[in-house]
This record gives structure tokens, C-alpha cells and sequence, in this order.
């Protein structure tokens, strides 16, 4: 969904792709969808975030500068249009570029603003990245890491910056959303540093961040806030010269804040800074529910938010269609439980139902399914059927099986699905290059859900294709 704009940033963001022939167009193309959706609350500008794309290659290539691209929609096209190079893994010779570049005018680069290196990898260079890499580490530039692929843990953690847990993520190329939020956060706890900025931000308040400027004997701040559309009733705070944060309080659910501080030094001259914040709508709970976790005969259910004006939680459920229902009931701290003794392969209605210490209840409902018993395929096996050529076979799964699902994901060329029907175990699977490690998955197809895939790598050998 839109996520809520992001401003009092300033920073160059420059991600480095990789644009090799070791990437398939699919992992090419969920990586740019990747980039934008990382980078599309972001307020973009000379005096904001700028950023910049360098391919991995045989050459490193810039696909644009810095500032190029000053406004959303044009930077999303951008990224959309950006094509892929192939060619070599030469990651050490980006990294070198990327030095360049980062500290360039003609890139568009900007003095003084925080530096931020995206690196987006499956894992594999040609060349060595030890040493660009702390090159760019030692000038300032802040090194975050995401690995799709099979990268070594103690030499990606060596070269992303410290601490890796804070900078060095690996996920499958399908599941880069599930990191997106973490990743954002994490770029602007860097790109915030230097500005006013707000934090923690709720219906009702907001923590203020800013630099150390002052100190205790050298001055104070005044901060100065007001709803933009309403700047007569303008508030006004003063805090000793040693603080560096403010919470404030008492504030109007989705109203823009216009805010200002000011430095009063007996030294030096401090600019005012000044920002914007908008307060969140007022929360009600639950917004969403989640089902995880399922198994034959049981689920977990989870809800967000949990706030305080809730003293409890029911939560309802009964089999589809059926009118028999059991209830549960969680205490207002908790935003989750496991639902038992459950029949197999069967969809539940959840209906999960906040009630608040005022009395008013609200209620948000969500389907189940149980999985079959046994859902899963056993012993996938591969055989070598000739040149880029491979059988793959399976023991059938428990239960009432309508089919199995295939999928192949290729290190090079196009991913594809085949399903076939439920008394086939084996299917041949063409086009794998030589020397490259591709994803087979097979999954068992039920009535209600898909059963639990099972999945293996296999290599096939340079030059000739056994698999390995």
C-alpha cells in the first residue's frame, strides 16, 4: 500500500546492482521493484535524498547521477527503465567506481551529507571486494548488504559495516518485502542524523531528535510548534543546551505540525531547523489479522495494534460453512494466541474482537485453513537426462492430492511452473546451463491450500551435466 512520506532526510543513497549475467531477469526485475519500494516514502531534492544506481558488470556502468531525478514519479520510471547489462560479477571494480562517484560533482554528489551504500547481491563476485570496500567504509560511507543468494556469512559480514546485524540481511529474492520496512529504518537512523527530525510517532505525539549543538554553558533551545493550518496557536518549549531530544504531547490525531528550533548559543551562530510532522490517525484495534503457523490441527492468530485503552481480546472461532463456534479469550497485553484441537484440511472463520475499557468492542474477521495431515512431498531426487537436461521425481504426498506444482528457478534464463496431475511424480526439466546451481521446488495441491513445498538446489557440473 502508499507508504506515508518520509522527509527530514538529507543524504546520497546510491545502490549498487547487480547487473551480471549470474542474475535471471525474474531476480532482476524483483530487485529494481525492490529499490523503488525502499525508497518511495522518501522526499527526493537537493536539500533531501538523492540517489543513484551503479551496475555491476564486466564495466561498471552509472545509470544516472544524483541529481537527476529530483521527484518521485520521475525516479520511479527511472528505476523501471533500468535495463540489464550481463556480462562479469566484477563487484570490486563497482565498488572503486562507486568511490568515485560518491564523492563526485559531476555525479551530482552532494559535501557534508551522509553517505549510504545499498549493495544488492546473489552472493558471488569475480573479483576481490575486500579493499574497495574499506576504502569507502574509511571515508564514511555507510555499507548496508542485502544477499538473495548463497554469499558467504563472515565475508559479506566483513564487508557490510558494523554491527553485520544491523547492516547485513540474507533473503530469498521472492521475500525482499519482508525486509523492506527494516532496511528503510535502518538507512534513515543514518540519513536523519544531521537534521531536526521526529521519531516514535503516534496519534497524540512525537519524540523531536536533533544534532548536539550546544552544551549546558553555551546556550539553550527554543522550539517553537503549531498546526500548519492553524499557526496562531503556536506553543513554545525551552530545554537546557545538553538535551538533544523533546517528547510532545497532547497533540491532534492527523494534523501536519509545523515545528522549529532554534539554537540560543553565547558563542557561535546556529541556523533555526525546521520540519514538518503529521500525527497517525487515531489507532483502533485490531487493524489487521494474521493466520500463521498452520498445521493439521492447529493455527496461530496475531493482531496489531495493541494499545492501551484495550482490557481484552475474544476471539471466535468455527469450521466453514457451520454454525458451531468456541471462544478464546486474551488479556489486552497480549496480541496473539494458538488456536487447537482443530480438524485437518478444513477452512475456519476468525473473528478476533478488542474490547476497550470504555465498553465499545470492534471486531476484524480473517479465514483459516488447516493443512492436510501428512501435506508434504518426500525424497525429491534428480537424474541426468543429457545436455542441460534433468528428471526430477518425488514420492507422492498424503491425503487427497489434485496435483503438483513444479517450480524451477534458474540461475540463468526465465523461472517456470509446471503442474501436472496427482498420479505423476516426475517431470523433465530443460535449458540448465552448465555450471550454474538452480532452485527446484515441488508443492502438493489440495482442495482447501497448497500442501508444504519441498525444495533443493542442484548444480550442474561445468561442462557436463550430472547433477550435483
Amino acid at each position: 500500500g502508499p507508504q506515508p512520506s518520509t522527509s527530514n532526510s538529507e543524504g546520497d543513497l546510491l545502490f549498487l546492482l547487480d547487473s551480471s549475467g549470474s542474475v535471471s531477469y525474474y531476480e532482476f526485475s524483483r530487485v529494481k521493484e525492490f529499490m523503488w519500494d525502499l525508497v518511495q516514502p522518501f522526499t527526493f531534492g537537493p536539500r533531501d535524498v538523492q540517489t543513484s544506481i551503479i551496475h555491476i558488470s564486466t564495466t561498471p556502468t552509472m545509470e544516472f547521477p544524483f541529481d537527476q531525478y529530483p521527484y518521485s514519479g520521475s525516479l520511479q520510471q527511472a528505476i523501471r527503465d533500468t535495463q540489464q547489462l550481463m556480462g562479469d560479477t566484477n563487484t570490486g571494480k563497482a565498488l572503486s567506481y562507486a568511490k568515485e562517484k560518491f564523492f563526485s560533482d559531476e555525479a551530482g554528489a552532494r559535501p557534508d551529507v551522509p553517505k549510504v551504500l545499498v549493495w544488492v547481491t546473489d552472493g558471488f563476485s569475480t573479483d576481490d571486494i575486500s579493499e574497495p570496500m574499506q576504502l569507502l567504509k574509511d571515508m564514511g560511507v555507510t555499507v548496508f548488504i542485502v544477499s538473495t543468494g548463497r554469499g558467504s556469512y563472515l565475508e559479506l559480514s566483513a564487508a557490510a559495516s558494523q554491527p553485520p546485524e544491523k547492516h547485513l540481511y540474507f533473503v530469498d529474492v521472492d521475500d525482499l518485502p519482508i525486509i523492506t520496512k527494516e532496511l528503510r529504518d535502518a538507512i534513515l537512523d543514518v540519513i536523519q542524523a544531521n537534521r531536526l527530525h521526529a521519531v516514535d510517532i503516534t496519534s497524540s505525539s512525537f519524540r523531536l531528535m536533533w544534532p548536539k549543538l550546544l552544551s549546558q554553558e553555551t546556550g539553550y533551545y527554543t522550539l517553537e510548534y503549531a498546526p500548519i493550518d492553524d499557526l496562531a496557536r503556536k506553543r513554545t518549549k525551552q530545554v537546557s543546551g545538553a538535551h538533544t531530544s523533546l517528547m510532545l504531547s497532547n497533540l491532534a490525531p492527523e494534523t501536519t505540525y509545523e515545528v522549529a528550533l532554534i539554537p540560543e548559543s553565547n558563542v557561535h551562530y546556529f541556523p533555526p531547523q525546521t520540519t514538518r510532522v503529521t500525527t497517525l490517525a487515531e489507532e483502533t484495534s485490531p487493524a489487521q489479522v494474521l493466520i500463521s503457523e498452520s498445521g493439521p490441527y492447529s493455527f496461530h492468530v496475531s493482531w496489531a495494534p495493541t494499545l492501551d485503552s484495550v482490557i481484552g481480546y475474544q476471539i471466535l472461532y468455527g469450521p466453514l460453512p457451520g454454525n458451531s463456534v468456541k471462544l478464546l479469550e486474551v488479556d489486552g497485553e497480549h496480541n496473539s494466541t494458538v488456536v487447537e484441537n482443530l480438524a485437518p484440511n478444513t477452512t475456519y472463520l476468525v473473528t478476533v474482537t478488542a474490547v476497550y475499557k470504555s465498553g465499545k468492542e470492534k471486531s476484524l474477521s480473517a479465514k483459516a485453513c488447516t493443512q492436510e495431515e501428512g501435506s508434504k512431498v518426500r525424497h525429491l531426487r534428480f537424474e541426468d537426462m543429457g545436455p542441460n537436461t534433468l528428471k526430477a521425481s518425488w514420492d507422492s504426498a498424503d491425503g487427497k492430492v489434485l496435483g503438483y506444482r513444479v517450480r524451477c528457478r534458474r540461475q540463468t534464463g526465465p523461472s517456470s511452473v509446471i503442474s501436472v496431475s496427482p498420479q505423476i511424480h516426475s517431470v523433465i526439466l530443460t535449458d540448465l546451463a552448465s555450471g550454474t546451481t538452480n532452485k527446484v521446488c515441488v508443492k502438493p495441491m489440495y482442495k482447501n491450500q497448497p500442501g508444504k513445498r519441498l525444495c533443493r538446489m542442484v548444480h550442474m557440473q561445468p561442462g557436463e551435466q550430472n547433477p550435483g
